[in-house]
Formats: structure tokens, C-alpha cells, sequence
């Protein structure tokens, strides 16, 4: 029977082993007492709705599962449902209110907004409230409780859970876990090893090579004397502009905040290991928030404290959890940093990280955790600290749309970055790269206003595009993802592992997917052939780590080797109308003979580059791949030709003009290539892994298809918005973007559809799509609406 070991005894290493009892054998081991970490003075909120849908669906399990726990194992866990209000100060938070509201009506949650006046909380200061979201379902549960009836549930079900065990290593043998060893020098074998020991996680996964960006933070509340006169039960309150939460807890009420500069704690400390850890009373750092609570609660001023608690937590870089098998090491699974939401999230981490032990793959999209999704350098002591200037007080902050990071910057840089800046690049973060948003003339372009509304960044990236109608312009794509694959097996494996035909000539790229055995896509990726036996396969930024997972793990038993290259080239993109003109200026290679998806050695300014005719922007152009010490020289040599940087923003614009997918909105592991409009991409003449659920898919006809919207109304898209058709949800957008070329509102989104319906039928639906609070006419477009036929991208 398959042997899983369990590293923390806390509410996520319960709730795992809950799920996961009486189907593997499970051993539970927590180096103190079960909760003394951080479970234990955890605040006990439970929030069911979350700003994505698979974040809330996370969430929502928490409210079946934590009243059935109690029936089957007999102890309560001090669950029980209080209402809350998610309070606002600024419009602009009105409009995330809105969205998220429709997020969950979607899912079967009953949220509402309301003005001031539907605040029905006795003893609040409404005063600069303008408006709430209302949530029924938010709720309380006692931490210790919950924790003790998962641990009876799991021994019920044959689980051996040991207290007083401390692990010391983690055991690896060619790259995959083999169990670990104990402080006493004793070893342990397993077939997976679970790591939910929160902050403690890190000092292990770190000895093991696996990269985990979390931190942990002196975390603070205050429970109050007994107050008289308080609502029972009295609402979950977040006051969400001023950081801070008001919960009651037995005729008292608790609150707290989440700190902007938060103090790092170090987990590995003198104290790091004493069980049921209290840290000094810090009022400098609670002050704020408990003026915040007097404003709120004027009550206050009157309650005694009793008692101050100021513990641990763990944060992650992006305030997201890290999930799932890492990209590291086979069979380690880690569910750690979960950034004071733990113990409400103990049960669907719980349950979706069994499901996903057993199965080998996650068993719905969890991208957004996904520990693959974590560049390597973001685990850096010095990074980590730094993020905690703002990642805890994010969890409460305004999600403005295109928001920027300001601590922890310059992670990653392009060997170009400071010829980039030199053209007036206005930097932001994707995927942890440092890339040029938009290209500012001045510095009246540069301290853009954020906005949930038209962006002010928005007429510099048309400008940007529009030189690509009589010019040409220069695309920073060095950050995506780069492997390449060789050996007698590579062109066997790579056919086995994509839905194309990679047996063509040499020198032609082909776009493909990978997808897993459910007809899911796992990866969109560019693949060129640049020898009988060598491949080089392009990828996005933000899956490199993930992709490079994906690829080795399936390479058992092919005669391959895999490499990743991302940092070995620069990749500059030269696009627009006049880019065969710029680049045979400083080329002798003919670049009239050059077919679309052909792949060259040429001479730039005497350098040696691969350029290869693509484009992700549907304009004439190529992506010219060059050594990193020749880059600079290339670079230069372009821009003295009249050629221009566009900046990452014009690039979406021009992305969603063309329809093109992108993956981690548009594609993911639970749409398939024909339900995308990606059939194209699929050769069913040859095998490929996932080939049978397609042709299964094909039979039964679909139910669902991903669409593009044109919305004249010109609302904000973004992603996750209801679509509606006669006032109901026949699916979510995936992802918008208004075109800087047309100037049109453009959204891609899944519907449902009737078996066999065709797109021209689809077209004739008439949809709506609710954004902030409002409904906005939605056209389905037969084609994308600029240059439909692709007559400038192959011309």
C-alpha cells in the first residue's frame, strides 16, 4: 500500500491527512504538539468567497465539510455561520466589490451589495463607508477544535499520527523522494512526502533543492474583555481600505490588520521551535490598526484588552498559496504559506491535494497555487524579506487592474534591460522579468494613474502600435521559456507528447499543444525543428519551471535530453510593416525568400543570430534569437534603422485583435484544443498523449466553446466575468483587453453551446457580460477583427 509521509501536524497537514486516510497508508509527523505552530492562534475566519473562481471553490468546500466533521467524528469544531460585510472607503473598491460579488452568486454563494444603510451591525461609525459586500455564508470556526476532529477523523480511518518527531532532511535518489530522516538519525521510508509544516518548511525544502518563497511574519490581534450588548453572532467585518477585521468570539470581539513592512521572524531562530510561541506585545506596529477599530467600533474605547496576541504566519511572495508536486522533485508535495488563511483553507487544500497525490495530477486548475508557477530566485532570503513590505498588507489592498509590485523588484533582468530603459521603458513585473510595459516620451508619461476604468497608459500603447503600420517596432521576448530537446528519441517523444505533426523539415517551427490524458492543455508552445534530432520548444515566461517539470517528467524511457536555454539568448522581436526593411538594411541574407514559420541562420550587424518568422502581434515580422554578448551590438544596430520598442501592454492589445490564446487565462488543463478553437493544431493521424479523450470529446460533440467578444460599450474586461445570455450564466470571460489598433472592447470567454451548434449559430446568441455591477451588450465575432486572413503577418 502506497506509504505517504505528512511533515507538520497543523490544520493543512490535518486536513491532508483527513482526505488521504483509509485510501494510502499516512503518517502524520509534527515535531511538537498538533496546532503548536501557528493553527493554533489563528483568528478562525472562514470566508468562502475569494476574488477567482477556483480560489473560492477552494474556499466554499470548508462550509459542507466542517459541519459534517463534526456528525462523523463526534466532536465539535466550533463552526457556525455569522454573516460579514466587506466594507469600502473608495469607488474604485466598489468595483471589486461588484465583481467579486458576481464571482460568487455565480458559484451558489448569496452575496449582495449594499449602501451604508444595508450595514446592519449595531455600534458601527459608518462614517466614509460608501458601500459593502454582504455575505451570508462568511462564518467562524474554533482552530484547536477543527484540528483535533481532522485528527480523529484520520486516525478512524488508519492513520498514524505522531507527535514529538522532528524531521531533519528530506531523503532524494535521482530526483525523486524516497522518505526522510529524523533529528535522531533514524530514516523513514515513503512513496510521497507531503511538507505542511508552514514557515518551518522552508530550512527543508531548501536543503532539498526545492524553491519556496514564503516568510515568516509577527502577525497581530487583540481580543477584547466581554462586551455587553454585542450581535450573536456578530458578522465577520473587513474593513478593507483601512487593513483591518472584526470578529466576535464569545460576547468579545477580536481584531486585526495586516501590516504593510511587516517584521520577518525567523522561523530557524532561538525560539523557532518552542511550541504554542507568543511574541512580544508590539503596539508601535498595532497602533494603526487599532485606531482603524476605534474609528469603526467607537464601543471599543470602553473594552478592556484581554489579551494581546501577536504570533507567526507565513506569507508567500505573491500573498498566494504554494500548492502541489514540486517542480523539483518527483512525489514531494508541499501545501505551505498560506498566508493567514490556512486554517480555513485546510479542507479544500485538503482534499484537492489528496486528490492530487493519488492521481499524479491536480484534479482541477490550480495554476494560481501551483508551486510550479515559483521562479527559483524569488526563494532568496534577501527577496522573501523584502516582499514583506508588502505582501501581507495585500491581502486587504485594492487589486487595481495592471497593479505593479514596488518592493522586491529587479528579480530578473534582460541582458538588453538598460538599453530598454534608455528608450523610455516604464517597467512592471511578468513572471518575475523586468519588462517595458509601455515606452514613455517624457516623464509626464511616466507616474501613470491606476483606474478600473479607461487606463492612462492606454493612447501610448496605441501609439506604439500604430508604428507598426509604416514602421517597425522592437518586442522584449526574452523572458519566455526555452528548451531544447535532442537525442536518437527527441522526434519519437516529441510526437508522442503534442497534438501536431513534428516531423517536418528542418528549419520550420510549428505551433502545438501538450495536453494531459483528459484532453486538458497543459502547454501552447512554438516548436522548431533545428536538426534531424534537435528541437528547440518555446514556452511562456510564467510556465517555465512548470513546462521544464512537464517535459522531464514524461521523458522516462525516451533517448532524450532535455536542456533549459531561456538565459542563454536574447530574444528581440522585430515587427510591423517595415520590418524586412530595417532588418535587411543590417542583414546580407535575403529576407524576401523567407516563408511564414521558417527558421534561419542570418548576420545581423555582423553578429550571428536565428530568426525565425513568427508573430505574436499579426503584423509582418521575426524573432530574432542572439547570443547574449552579441545582443547589445544587434540591438543598436536596429534601433539606428528607425525601429521602435513596444511595449508588453500594445502587445496584449495586438494579441487579442488577432484572438490568439494565451495560457494561464485563455488555455489551461481544463479546456481542450477543440473546445479553445485550437483544432488546427491537432493531427489525428498520428498517437499523442490525450489523443482518446479528444476523439471522445469529438464523438459526443461539444457543450462548451471559447468565443471573442466585442463589447461597444467599452467597459473594463479583465478576466472571470459572468456571461449571460436571457439573464443567465452560461460562462466566464478568460481574458480582455481593449485592441490598439481597432480601438475595440475585445473579450475571449467560454460558453455553452448545444451539441454540433457551429460558431455562426453562437454568433446569432445574444450575450451580456456583467462587469462591476453592470451588464454590457457582448457580440460573438465569426472572425478576429484585425487582418482576419493573416495577409499581414504572412505577407
Amino acid at each position: 500500500m502506497t506509504h505517504v509521509i505528512i511533515i507538520g501536524g497543523g490544520a493543512i497537514g490535518l486536513g491532508l491527512a483527513y482526505h488521504l486516510a483509509g485510501r494510502v497508508r499516512v503518517t502524520v509527523l509534527e515535531r511538537n504538539q498538533l496546532t503548536s505552530g501557528t493553527s493554533w492562534h489563528a483568528a478562525g475566519i472562514v470566508g468562502p468567497l475569494r476574488a477567482t473562481p477556483n480560489m473560492t471553490r477552494l474556499a466554499m468546500y470548508a462550509g459542507e465539510l466542517f459541519p459534517k466533521l463534526e456528525d462523523e467524528v463526534g466532536l465539535s469544531t466550533g463552526y457556525r455561520k455569522t454573516g460579514g460585510y466587506w466594507l469600502a472607503r473608495e469607488e474604485a473598491r466598489m468595483d471589486e466589490l461588484h465583481r467579486i460579488a458576481a464571482l460568487g452568486r455565480h458559484f451558489g454563494l448569496t452575496p449582495s451589495v449594499v449602501g451604508p444603510d444595508g450595514v446592519e451591525v449595531p455600534g458601527l461609525a459608518l462614517d466614509g463607508i460608501i458601500g459593502a459586500l454582504k455575505v451570508d455564508e462568511d462564518a467562524n470556526v474554533n482552530p484547536v477544535d477543527l484540528c483535533m476532529a481532522y485528527a480523529k477523523g484520520a486516525r478512524l480511518k488508519g492513520a498514524d499520527i505522531r507527535e514529538g518527531v522532528e524531521v531533519a532532511k528530506l531523503l532524494v535518489e535521482g530526483g525523486c523522494i524516497k522518505g526522510l530522516r529524523l533529528a535522531d538519525g533514524a530514516e523513514m521510508l515513503a512513496d510521497q512526502v507531503a511538507l505542511c509544516a508552514g514557515a518551518w518548511s522552508k530550512r527543508l525544502a531548501d536543503r532539498a533543492g526545492v524553491a519556496l518563497p514564503l516568510q515568516a511574519v509577527e502577525h497581530m490581534y487583540v481580543v477584547t474583555e466581554p462586551m455587553a450588548g454585542l450581535p450573536n453572532p456578530y458578522p465577520v467585518l473587513r474593513d478593507l481600505d483601512r487593513g483591518i477585521y472584526i470578529k466576535g468570539d464569545a460576547g468579545k470581539l477580536v481584531f486585526g490588520g495586516f501590516e504593510p513592512n511587516a517584521k520577518c521572524w525567523n522561523a530557524f531562530g532561538p525560539e523557532g521551535n518552542r511550541p504554542f510561541l507568543e511574541l512580544p506585545e508590539d503596539w508601535d506596529q498595532f497602533t494603526p490598526f487599532m485606531e482603524a477599530a476605534l474609528a469603526l467600533v467607537p464601543g471599543l474605547e470602553k473594552a478592556g484588552i484581554q489579551h494581546f496576541m501577536n504570533g507567526p504566519e507565513s506569507f508567500t511572495a505573491d500573498t498566494k498559496p504554494l500548492i502541489g508536486q514540486t517542480p523539483e522533485i518527483d512525489n514531494l508535495y508541499v501545501a505551505a504559506g498560506m498566508n493567514s488563511v490556512g486554517v480555513m483553507s485546510s479542507a479544500g487544500v485538503g482534499r484537492v491535494l489528496a486528490d492530487w497525490m493519488l492521481a499524479g495530477e491536480p484534479p482541477m486548475d490550480l495554476w494560481e497555487v501551483d508551486i510550479a508557477r515559483v521562479d527559483p530566485r524569488a526563494a532568496g532570503q534577501e527577496h522573501i524579506e523584502t516582499r514583506m513590505q508588502e505582501a501581507v498588507s495585500d491581502a486587504f489592498a485594492l487589486h487595481w487592474p495592471f497593479k505593479q509590485a514596488k518592493a522586491g523588484r529587479g528579480l530578473r533582468t534582460s541582458a538588453l534591460h538598460a538599453r530598454w530603459a534608455a528608450q523610455g521603458a516604464v517597467f512592471g513585473v511578468t513572471a518575475g522579468w523586468e519588462r517595458g510595459l509601455w515606452y514613455a516620451r517624457d516623464n509626464s508619461e511616466r507616474n501613470l494613474p491606476y483606474s478600473v476604468g479607461a487606463q492612462a497608459w492606454y493612447p501610448v500603447a496605441c501609439r506604439e502600435a500604430a508604428e507598426m503600420a509604416t514602421g517597425a517596432v522592437l518586442l522584449d521576448l526574452s523572458p519566455f521559456g526555452k528548451f531544447d530537446v535532442e537525442g536518437p528519441g527527441a522526434l519519437a517523444f516529441l510526437q508522442h507528447l503534442t497534438t501536431a505533426n513534428m516531423d517536418v523539415p528542418v528549419g520550420r517551427a510549428v505551433y502545438t499543444l501538450m495536453i494531459n490524458a483528459r484532453g486538458g492543455i497543459e502547454a501552447d508552445v512554438t516548436i522548431l525543428r533545428r536538426g534531424e534530432a534537435v528541437f528547440r520548444i518555446t514556452s511562456g515566461a510564467a510556465t517555465r519551471w512548470k513546462d521544464m517539470a512537464w517535459l522531464r517528467r514524461h521523458a522516462g524511457g525516451w533517448d532524450v535530453r532535455i536542456s533549459d536555454v531561456t538565459e542563454d539568448e536574447v530574444v528581440i522581436g522585430v515587427m510591423g510593416a517595415k520590418a524586412r526593411d530595417v532588418l535587411s538594411a543590417v542583414s546580407p541574407d535575403d529576407l524576401w525568400a523567407f516563408p511564414f514559420s521558417a527558421a534561419r541562420s542570418v548576420s545581423i550587424s555582423g553578429k550571428n543570430a536565428l530568426a525565425t518568422r513568427l508573430s505574436f502581434v499579426g503584423e509582418l515580422g521575426w524573432e530574432l534569437w542572439i547570443p547574449v554578448s552579441e545582443a547589445g551590438e544587434v540591438f543598436d544596430a536596429l534601433i539606428a534603422q528607425g525601429a521602435r520598442p513596444m511595449g508588453h501592454f500594445a502587445l496584449d492589445g495586438c494579441r487579442i485583435e488577432k484572438g490568439f490564446r494565451h495560457w494561464g487565462h485563455d488555455l489551461g488543463p481544463e479546456i481542450s484544443p477543440l473546445e479553445a478553437g485550437l483544432g488546427f493544431a491537432v493531427d489525428w493521424s498520428k498517437e499523442f498523449l490525450g489523443k482518446a479523450a479528444l476523439e471522445a470529446q469529438r464523438a459526443a460533440g461539444l457543450s462548451r466553446r471559447l468565443v471573442l467578444f466585442d463589447l461597444p460599450g467599452h467597459p473594463l474586461v479583465l478576466h472571470d466575468e459572468p456571461i449571460r445570455e436571457n439573464g443567465r450564466v452560461v460562462g466566464l470571460t478568460t481574458s480582455g483587453a481593449r485592441g490598439v489598433r481597432t480601438g475595440k472592447t475585445l473579450a475571449l470567454g467560454v460558453v455553452e453551446i448545444a451539441p454540433g451548434e457551429a460558431l455562426a449559430a453562437t454568433a446569432e446568441r445574444k450575450f451580456e457580460i456583467e462587469i462591476a455591477g453592470r451588464c454590457y451588450a457582448a457580440d460573438v465575432l465569426l472572425r478576429p477583427p484585425f487582418d482576419p486572413k493573416g495577409e499581414r503577418m504572412r505577407g
